[in-house]
Order: structure tokens, then C-alpha cells, then sequence
């Protein structure tokens, strides 16, 4: 179902597989496919969300970040607001050093109507705690790009 993220709890998904870890460095769940549909035009917007967490004594399983970014995108959404919820799940669930979220997607309302333009990717980012740090925001950036 398109919507079955409303019915979904994002918070318990995360304590569901809650560990206690002293592991404090970064952790990076790239590359997570997502769909979604706008909640302006109702057609669908798709691409990829990148997540990264620095722990402060608690950890999760890694899939429970992908659900996290599945149950927000079934759910009529714009990209800003989806960027900002997965953002602040993990922030207010596992209250880590920092975290930063970037959404990079296609948006099926610029392709087929208003300007048309078929490559056009939109890209957004959230981040708190330790990503306020420039260093850290481009420590995580050069690791998505592989460098």
C-alpha cells in the first residue's frame, strides 16, 4: 500500500533493535531506494536517502534506519519534510552525537508536467549535534561520494 507508513510507528521500529554499544564513530546506512508520492501534484518521487549517526552508547540494527527512511516515504510527503522526520526519529529515538540525513530524488511532477525536465535531481540535507561541524558534514560527504 502506497500509504502504509501512517500506520507505522518509526520510534518503535528503532527500539525494536536497540543495543547498548560504546561505539562513538560514524555509522553510514547509503544508498537506501525509497518512493514516494507528493503530496502537491499526488505523483511519485523516488531516489535515494543517505543516513549517517554518530552513537552515544546505543546503537540499532541497520535495516531498522532503512524501514525508518520506508515507513516516511509511504506517506504523502514533500522531500523537505521527509528529510527533516527521518532526521529527527533517529535524533529523538537514540539520542546519538549527531545525525545527518540527505535525500537525493527524481520528482515525477517536474518529468511529466510543468518543465519537463527528465534529469532534473533535487537534493536535500538535515543534520544536528556533531554534523554542525563542517568537518564532520564533509567527512560524511566525501564517504558517499567514495573518496
Amino acid at each position: 500500500m502506497l500509504t502504509r507508513g501512517y500506520s507505522q510507528d518509526p520510534h518503535k521500529v528503532l527500539t525494536d533493535a536497540l543495543f547498548e554499544e560504546p561505539y562513538n564513530q560514524m555509522v553510514i546506512v547509503k544508498d537506501i531506494d525509497f518512493f514516494s508520492l507528493c503530496e502537491h501534484h499526488m505523483l511519485p518521487f523516488y531516489g535515494k536517502a543517505h543516513v549517517a549517526y554518530i552513537p552515544n552508547g546505543r546503537i540499532t540494527g541497520l535495516s531498522k534506519i532503512a524501514r525508518v527512511v520506508d515507513i516516511y516515504s509511504h506517506r504523502l510527503q514533500v522531500q523537505e519534510r521527509m528529510t527533516q522526520q527521518i532526521r529527527e526519529c533517529i535524533q529523538e529515538t537514540l539520542r546519538p552525537l549527531g545525525v545527518m540525513v540527505v535525500i537525493e530524488a527524481r520528482h515525477m511532477c517536474m518529468q511529466m508536467r510543468g518543465v519537463e525536465k527528465q534529469n532534473a535531481i533535487t537534493t536535500t540535507s538535515d543534520f544536528c549535534g556533531a554534523f554542525n561541524q563542517a568537518k564532520t558534514r564533509q567527512e560524511l560527504m566525501n564517504l558517499l561520494r567514495g573518496e
